[in-house]
């Protein structure tokens, strides 16, 4: 064919695309749209990045994102379409720090719906945090496949049941084989599916462990890909003081060659307040020197914990609780125990700062100086008498205690650090167990304005994600899991406090797992679409 020819058809090709353009903008056939689940219209969305909102459609199909933009509801035919208009969209928060045995673990399957999480815009939580995970992840795994629950849960393997599995509690070094059996729990865990190794060293017996052995244990999470998460060993002055706490934390992932991820990072107690900046000098020095360093935060000035560990020295608990009662019953060891818990409560502020938060017992709800008064003891003899009427391990659990002990301008300066995110630790007592999303947002965005927004949906979805190795989560973005919030920047607000920790969270107007509404219309449903996550060790690193 001539070349004149070819332009002619060229010419021919070029008017008639021309005619159909116009023939579709005078009203011609639209172009076919694609049938999905849902169609989230004109909320304000936030997509996990460190990114500014903007106004744009979330499209839903499968259990996955589709599409996000401005215009993406237009190319979809949604069997359902919420008006998002006026409300902020965003991943679902993941909570990389929490205690939510008596919710997951249930017998009730409501319960295992996991509504405290649920109603904070919660997705995903991390379990066996402090050290607590135990090494048979796949067991684990499988009881929570089989029973199911509300959240999607990904797992740590932990230094506690590892050490209590082959050491008991007893305050020794393990020997060659013992070291071995203990890093074959650890590569176990891991190889079935944990994320990495935690610790909590200020516990017993893990806390009997000294660096070298964690150093050990931990290279097996190391090998595996995984990373070491860290209630380190001194938050305040009961051991080696918090520098030094940190430091041995920077080092132990040093040395072993994994990220550090530093748990509700603090400075707790009068002795340890201000130290907050001389905190962030050592992590940013680690950062720089190459190692992946991290935290996350819970926006609370009160910490909860078990009430025996707040004031018992660690000695003295050596052996377990049969120890420690021969020792009350021992005059000389008594009165070490005495004067240790004595100092102990002066760290934490006094005996009017710490609320005893455990249910069902005559102290319930009070300071101990209100039993200290009440019952017209001393309070650390007042300490003693709820130890041992209450029991070391009470009904329903530890003792648990909320210590007010933390300083606004420590906790200030860490909410603003890039590399802290949000968590919960949320334990039974404590209202952060309901309320801790809401609470960051409510005071620290809208009423103080400590960070924004958008800082705060990044640290608790994108970021969170991105540390804790979470894959298809954390970002709104087409092919990721459709874990989706939905919440009116008016009214998302903690309803929980310390005198009624067990009050449901408000403002989430649906929030969806896995694409399914978990809560639709600010109610729960009876639907539980968790799953658990599995972390993938690296090729060859598993038999």
């Amino acid at each position: 064919m001539t070349a004149a020819g070819n332009r002619r058809i060229a010419l021919s090709c070029g008017l008639l695309a021309t005619a159909l353009m116009v023939a579709a903008c005078a009203g011609g056939p639209p172009a076919p749209r694609t049938p999905v689940d849902l169609l989230l219209s004109g909320g304000l969305v936030f997509d996990g990045s460190d990114a500014p909102g903007r106004v744009a459609d979330v499209v839903v199909d499968g259990g996955r994102i589709v599409a996000v933009g401005p215009d993406a509801g237009r190319r979809h035919a949604p069997r359902r379409t919420i008006d998002a208009t006026g409300l902020v969209v965003a991943p679902g928060f993941i909570d990389p720090h929490t205690h939510p045995d008596s919710y997951i673990r249930s017998d009730d399957p409501a319960a295992r719906r996991n509504l405290p999480w649920l109603f904070q815009g919660v997705t995903t939580i991390f379990i066996g945090v402090d050290g607590g995970g135990t090494p048979d992840v796949a067991d684990d795994h499988a009881w929570f496949e089989r029973h199911g629950t509300g959240t999607h849960i990904a797992s740590y393997v932990g230094v506690s049941p590892v050490r209590a599995r082959v050491l008991g509690q007893d305050a020794r070094a393990p020997d060659a084989a013992e070291l071995d059996a203990m890093r074959a729990l650890v590569a176990k865990g891991m190889c079935e599916g944990a994320f990495g190794l935690s610790s909590g060293l200020f516990y017993t017996p893990q806390g009997f462990a000294d660096t070298p052995e964690v150093i050990a244990l931990a290279r097996e999470a190391a090998t595996r890909g995984g990373r070491y998460d860290t209630h380190h060993r001194d938050e305040s002055s009961y051991d080696i003081g918090l520098l030094a706490s940190i430091d041995e934390a920077i080092a132990i992932g040093r040395e072993a060659g994994l990220p550090v991820h530093i748990a509700h990072i603090k400075a707790l107690g009068l002795d340890v307040h201000g130290q907050a900046a001389a905190v962030i000098d050592r992590v940013e020095r680690a950062r720089a020197g190459g190692l992946q360093v991290t935290a996350d935060q819970y926006p609370w000035l009160a910490s909860g914990t078990r009430f025996g560990a707040t004031l018992l020295p660690p000695w003295a608990v050596d052996g377990g609780r049969a120890a420690l009662f021969a020792r009350l019953d021992d005059p000389a060891d008594a009165a070490r125990i005495r004067a240790d818990m004595a100092d102990n409560l002066r760290r934490r502020g006094g005996p009017g700062a710490l609320l005893l938060t455990s249910q069902g017992f005559p102290w319930s709800g009070r300071t101990l100086q209100d039993m200290a008064t009440e019952w017209n003891l001393d309070p650390v003899e007042a300490a003693l008498r709820i130890l041992t009427e209450g029991g070391i391990e009470g009904p329903g659990g530890s003792q648990r205690v909320a210590s007010f002990n933390m300083d606004k301008a420590d906790v200030d300066l860490f909410m603003q650090q890039p590399w802290v995110v949000t968590a919960s630790d949320g334990s039974n007592g404590h209202p952060r167990q309901y309320a801790t999303f809401p609470e960051k947002y409510a005071r620290f965005v809208r009423s103080e304005g400590v960070i924004t927004l958008q800082d705060f949906i990044h640290r608790s979805t994108g970021l969170t994600a991105t540390i804790m190795g979470l894959r298809d989560r954390g970002f709104l973005r087409a092919g990721q899991f459709a874990d989706v919030v939905v919440f009116d920047p008016q009214t998302f607000a903690p309803k929980a406090d310390y005198a009624n920790p067990r009050v449901l969270s408000t403002g989430v107007a649906y929030l969806l797992v896995d694409g399914v509404p978990a809560i639709d219309g600010g109610e729960a449903t009876d639907v539980r679409a968790g799953r658990v996550l599995r972390h993938v060790p690296p090729a060859g690193s598993c038999p």
